[in-house]
């Protein structure tokens, strides 16, 4: 039985995910959940309380996947942006529902996504204080600019992705002329001046 609750919990969660990436918090529905999943909607609201906290799982769960997949490197810096830039490519949707979180809930940072900005600020400082990270700018200034960095290509105003100095690049050399320019931006921001 532990084995079926425990995929019914999987399928939800996929399911909201996907529901959320579309139409966000707001416009998310639980039964449009409930049906994608193969699920009865009376379970959400068992496993999960509600639509919000089932919401907040899937961000939780959004951060998780991101950290596994893309180890934080204070000692590369440059190569830890390209490597979330290469995720967020894999999977756009992600960064669909982080948006609408920062939409719909602008402020609101999870206790466990709070720890961990906080152990990469603090590996930052470290970094900055025996000289492998320029001072200039503030450890949580670097990793917020390095995130935005890497999410760029994504949430430009006006969706600027398309934009390419060779007319009609191929799409496959516009996201590696991008993911070039992300990298090479956070090594001008964090190499230390000496260097």
């Amino acid at each position: 039985m532990a084995g079926d609750s425990n995929a019914t919990r999987t399928r939800l969660l996929g399911a909201a995910f996907g529901e959320f990436a579309e139409h966000g918090l707001a416009g998310a529905r639980v039964d449009r959940i409930a049906a994608a999943a193969g699920a009865n909607k009376r379970l959400i609201y068992v496993y999960f309380g509600n639509k919000e906290q089932l919401f907040d799982r899937v961000i939780e769960h959004c951060v998780a996947e991101g950290t596994e997949a893309v180890p934080f490197d204070v000692d590369d810096l440059p190569q830890y942006a390209g490597a979330l830039f290469d995720h967020l490519v894999a999977r756009p949707d992600l960064v669909r529902v982080l948006t609408w979180k920062q939409l719909e809930r602008p402020g609101e940072v999870h206790p466990d996504t709070a720890a961990s900005w906080q152990g990469k600020v603090e590996a930052l400082s470290a970094a900055q204080r025996h000289g492998h990270v320029d001072p200039a700018l503030a450890p949580a200034d670097i990793l917020n600019l390095t995130l935005a960095l890497a999410q760029a290509w994504f949430t430009a105003a006006g969706n600027m992705a398309h934009l390419s100095p060779v007319p009609a690049a191929a799409p496959s050399e516009s996201r590696s002329r991008q993911r070039a320019a992300v990298v090479e931006t956070v090594r001008r921001m964090t190499t230390p001046q000496d260097r």
